[in-house]
């Protein structure tokens, strides 16, 4: 559809100057003679800019503006005077004017605003879009799952997602804490304001500080400019702390203070900040344990922990892995790629250490290795083959020994099984054991001495 465009202007020559120069480019234009008749065309028609003279017999254009953002505040409205100071500009943009532009007109200028305008439209139209993308995939109903276990995970979740109370998920590495974040940030009255992640674990301790809360100008060495924290990038939305069990006590302390007044400074300044955001926290570590051993602040710990959700591994719900197989063949290998009867038998067998992660890595590896539409127990990775539960080790048994020769036998054991599975082939086998060839050749003329 075609940009349509409203001309509110009194004057007749300057009304039907400005609609023949929209109309040579293209823009569906609408006129009224008056403040009035202007916003009764907003009230019955699409309108994405409006044009208005300031001074009108009827109504001002700073009226006509007040009133059209009543309407739909979405519409970007330039107002033209010949009475122009810096005063009323001010006014007009705080009342929500896009642009304010002085007789006679510049045409140039003119297109470099209603260009301006149209970037903008374009720049929100596509945040929402994205937002809309967001709140549909990171939302309960994606994911996938059917056993008891993570249906009683999900439906605290959803009872937690309308409150504003801290959030504390608990599991494994992989089992999707920041996906059950995510769900809970974006079916909650905060899914249109941002979702912010920090993760303690891959911040130094010198940094996570400065990272939350931002820092001034030359409030250290190095910071030669002002940037702003994780907390005050999340505004009224979400903020979650992954790894939560990795911050020192004494960045406990300082987070706590957050969360108890909802306020913080950024390093070097004195002016205090207030946040509404929420926070959510996540962790794979026994916090009690922590507690115990004096490294996680207790106080803090019951600040997080308001309402806790744990998600239990993957190999805890067996009956989830056929659906996640699923959801994954058509994620990576669209409908072309099926999953044998064996294959999956041995999938559901593996204990997966590295849980839901560790199973969506071994399907886009199968899709994008197997050469078929279908795929066997020889597209599935060498460690998944070899070891199908915890307890089952069918090349190698652990003992007490030196433990460098013990690596050494599992190593030859594992290359053996590899050429075994590949009928001598060192190419296919170095890339089942995902090494060079070269690394290959090398590892079995070390096993010859």
């Amino acid at each position: 559809m075609n940009t349509s465009i409203l001309i509110i202007d009194d004057e007749k020559p300057q009304r039907e100057s400005l609609a023949g120069y929209f109309k040579k480019k293209n823009f569906e234009v609408l006129l009224a003679d008056s403040g009035k008749s202007g916003i009764e065309k907003v009230k019955s028609n699409l309108i994405d800019i409006v044009l208005t003279d300031f001074k009108m017999p009827d109504m001002t254009g700073y009226e006509v503006l007040v009133e059209i953002k009543k309407i739909n505040p979405g519409i970007d409205v330039i107002l033209i005077t010949a009475f122009g100071n810096i005063e009323t500009a001010v006014e007009a943009m705080k009342a929500g004017a896009f642009s304010y532009l002085q007789k006679p007109i510049n045409l140039d200028e003119l297109d470099i605003l209603i260009e301006r305008a149209l970037h903008s439209k374009q720049i929100i139209s596509e945040n929402k879009q994205l937002k809309e993308e967001l709140g549909s995939k990171f939302n309960f109903e994606n994911i996938v799952y059917q056993s008891k276990e993570l249906e009683e995970a999900l439906n605290i979740a959803g009872r937690v997602a309308k409150s504003d109370a801290a959030v504390l998920i608990r599991g494994e590495s992989g089992t999707g804490k920041e996906l059950f974040a995510k769900a809970i940030h974006f079916t909650s009255d905060k899914k249109n304001e941002p979702f912010i992640t920090v993760n303690c674990a891959a911040l130094p301790e010198t940094l996570l500080e400065s990272e939350m809360f931002g820092y001034e100008k030359g409030a250290f060495t190095g910071a030669d400019q002002k940037r702003i924290g994780r907390f005050e990038e999340a505004k009224n939305g979400t903020i979650f702390i992954d790894e939560v069990g990795d911050i020192s006590p004494a960045m406990q302390v300082k987070l706590l203070r957050v969360l108890q007044s909802g306020e913080f400074s950024r390093l070097g300044s004195n002016q205090v900040i207030k946040t509404k955001a929420r926070i959510i926290t996540a962790t794979n570590r026994n916090l009690e344990e922590l507690i115990k051993n004096n490294s996680f602040r207790e106080d803090f710990y019951y600040r997080i922990n308001v309402v806790s959700i744990s998600i239990p591994p993957l190999r805890e719900r067996k009956s989830d892995i056929p659906l996640l197989i699923d959801s994954f063949l058509r994620k990576f290998g669209g409908n072309e790629k099926q999953i044998s009867k064996e294959a999956l038998d041995i999938l559901i067998k593996y204990n997966y250490p590295g849980n839901v992660r560790e199973l969506e890595n071994i399907i886009q590896r199968t899709c994008v290795l197997s050469r078929g539409e279908l795929i066997s127990t020889n597209d599935l990775p060498l460690n998944v083959k070899s070891l199908k539960t915890e307890n089952n080790y069918s090349f190698f048994q652990p003992r007490i020994d030196d433990i460098n020769l013990q690596v050494e036998a599992l190593e030859k054991e594992i290359i053996q099984m590899a050429l075994k599975e590949t009928n001598g082939n060192q190419s296919k086998a170095a890339k089942l054991l995902n090494i060079s060839e070269r690394n290959l050749r090398y590892k079995l003329e070390k096993m010859k001495s």
